[in-house]
């Protein structure tokens, strides 16, 4: 006989059930978007759906994200922290949306090891704010360490990332992964080659070309700079 943990146990509206209240919620349009957000691969998203069972750790993941109660979203149950009145300008999510910090930080400089992706912290960032920029559920927030994207970017900065777009436009920033090291750059296209720039001129330009590039992934587009004065 197979033991079910807890954490697996079947939501009252079941996968399905789950999955139409977070897509509502996170501005989710796809199962492959859920497994992004809650941090798993998309094979563990289709085994959840065959056993009709979904992780407590995920329930837990979109309410956080998305500033929506666990209760509504496991059971379908009227949302306790929902206000009693809606404002102008506010969804049925909410005002504000849950946007992740990660543990990995972004070098600007030789390259960073740190690429942990467990969430530390979730900060609240205005919803409609969010979806004029991006996907919210593709965004995450990461530390810059080192210099290399001065004045622009500096060190101890946090950037907002949107994961979904990695479409390279010419001089945008980006957090981007060299082989076991991620960096934040601007990045150009050159024929066969792309170019990762640094705004600090003592830093030089590094060209990939060849297969170099298979190396390279782009993690998505920084959106957004914070920093403590």
């Amino acid at each position: 006989m197979t033991e079910r943990h807890e954490t697996d146990a079947p939501t009252a509206g079941g996968f399905e059930g789950f999955f139409a209240r977070a897509a509502k919620a996170a501005g989710l349009t796809s199962q492959a978007e859920l497994a992004l957000l809650v941090g798993v691969h998309r094979s563990a998203v289709t085994q959840a759906k065959k056993k009709d069972a979904v992780p407590k750790a995920w329930i837990l993941a979109v309410s956080r994200r998305a500033g929506v109660d666990a209760d509504w979203l496991e059971f379908g149950r009227p949302d306790r922290r929902a206000r009693a009145t809606s404002g102008a300008g506010e969804t049925d999510g909410g005002l504000f949306a849950g946007v992740p910090k990660v543990r990995a930080r972004l070098s600007a400089g030789g390259g960073s090891f740190e690429t942990a992706g467990e969430v530390e912290a979730v900060y609240p960032f205005r919803r409609d704010w969010l979806r004029r920029k991006g996907n919210p559920a593709s965004m995450v927030l990461m530390d810059v360490v080192g210099n290399s994207m001065e004045p622009e970017i500096r060190h101890g900065d946090t950037v907002l990332i949107d994961q979904g777009q990695t479409g390279v436009m010419a001089h945008a920033v980006y957090a981007v992964g060299v082989e076991d090291t991620v960096l934040v750059k601007r990045v150009e296209k050159r024929p066969g080659a792309l170019v990762l720039l640094s705004d600090n001129r003592d830093y030089a330009p590094l060209v990939l070309s060849g297969d170099e590039l298979d190396a390279l992934r782009v993690i998505g587009r920084v959106l957004w700079v914070g920093r403590e004065l």
